[in-house]
């Protein structure tokens, strides 16, 4: 599914969120603390907007590693960074419940809009928290659902009905029927909170954006 919708993610994602998608992965970026010289790994990386936001925070003496499971979004990453001179961020493929990497090879972790597509969302924080070396940080900017209206009702009309029809425009209806489905079997913040405390993460915070329609969460490896 995810190799079938790379040619139109990102327009997808502009459409959906009305551009705000790169503000949110700015703050994400922010979140992890990174400096420049740090080594960052962003996990289910896809088209690499995260990653490149990571890149400008570590600079050209820093290492910023994006990995993904499908390899159209990863060679959409590659031209990105290709097309802005930056041949130093590496884009593999990678799965995010047995990641390739040493333990604590990094300094920050990040995931944006993917933790809620892993199988296994456990063993996919403990892989997280695997790689990231004690006092570094994690960063997961993922959808959630607003509780109040007006914005809940709001929310439910645009990701139940309106993100549905905009698939089937673009020929792509499961894949984003799939999205409003998928984000309604994750975890509202305070639980996915308390998953990272149990995964090896202090400081566990999360902010809630656009009304709370998205989430960043935070934390610092034990």
């Amino acid at each position: 599914m995810f190799d079938r919708i790379a040619g139109r993610y990102d327009l997808m994602n502009t459409v959906m969120t009305a551009g705000l998608h790169h503000r949110w992965r700015r703050l994400t970026a922010d979140r992890t603390g990174l400096e420049p010289g740090g080594r960052a790994l962003d996990v289910c990386c896809g088209t690499g907007d995260l990653a490149l936001e990571l890149r400008r925070r570590v600079g050209p003496e820093g290492r910023v590693t994006g990995c993904d499971f499908s390899e159209p979004m990863l060679e959409l990453a590659r031209r990105k960074a290709a097309l802005k001179g930056l041949d130093d961020i590496r884009f593999e493929w990678a799965d995010a419940l047995e990641l390739p990497y040493a333990a604590a090879a990094f300094d920050a972790a990040t995931v944006g809009f993917g933790v809620r597509n892993l199988a296994d969302l456990e063993r996919g924080l403990a892989e997280l928290a695997r790689v990231v070396r004690p006092g570094g940080r994690l960063a997961i900017l993922e959808i959630t659902r607003p509780t109040r209206p007006p914005l809940s009702t709001f929310y439910s009309l645009w990701f139940d009905r309106i993100v549905p029809m905009l698939g089937r425009v673009t020929g792509e209806r499961d894949a984003y029927s799939y999205l409003p489905d998928s984000v309604k079997r994750f975890p509202p913040p305070p639980e996915l909170a308390a998953m990272l405390a149990a995964a090896g993460f202090a400081e566990v915070r999360w902010a809630l954006l656009a009304g709370g329609i998205v989430a960043i969460h935070s934390g610092v490896r034990v």
